[in-house]
């Protein structure tokens, strides 16, 4: 079992918040085969309300489960509880950990932020739901502080963490 942390760098202009609609945001991500390095070229969706593959080992099933194309080896990923978390203000053009997988002879390689992000602007503003971040920037007009709100230079990245 190997812990893996999502994280995100953007700037955030007039920007308090920007966080996913958890617990039903889709992560959309490409993973690895930690058994034969097998990478996958298709996108896969975990979303932490939703469970598959109930067996033995785990009743409650999992986040995210797959056999593997070339060794068949039985793959797993789950979101850790309680920790998909905002990123702020504060860490605006920084690298914030977001969310942590558990990760079962599968890793993520490549994460695409898609849809499903709640932005909430400066000074009480305005709270915009379902945003797009799939072109790695955004930008939107704050009608209650008459100003604009954007999400710039997006990127992401996993590292692994340490129990």
């Amino acid at each position: 079992m190997v812990r893996v942390g999502l994280q995100i760098n953007a700037t955030l202009e007039n920007v308090d918040e920007l966080e996913t609609c958890h617990p039903n945001y889709s992560f959309f991500i490409k993973i690895k085969c930690t058994n034969c390095g097998e990478e996958s070229d298709k996108w896969h969706d975990i979303t932490e309300s939703e469970r598959t593959q109930q067996d033995s080992r785990n009743p409650d099933g999992f986040n995210f489960y797959m056999k593997c194309k070339m060794c068949s080896r039985e793959n797993t990923i789950d979101i850790v509880e309680k920790t998909n978390v905002k990123y702020t203000q504060e860490d605006s053009g920084k690298l914030k950990t977001i969310v942590i997988f558990d990760c079962r002879g599968a890793e993520p390689t490549a994460f695409s932020p898609r849809t499903g992000w709640i932005v909430k602007s400066s000074e009480n503003g305005q709270t915009f739901e379902d945003v797009d971040l799939s072109e790695d920037d955004w930008v939107e007009y704050d009608q209650k502080n008459n100003n604009s709100v954007g999400i710039y230079e997006f990127s992401s990245q996993f590292i692994k963490l340490k129990k």
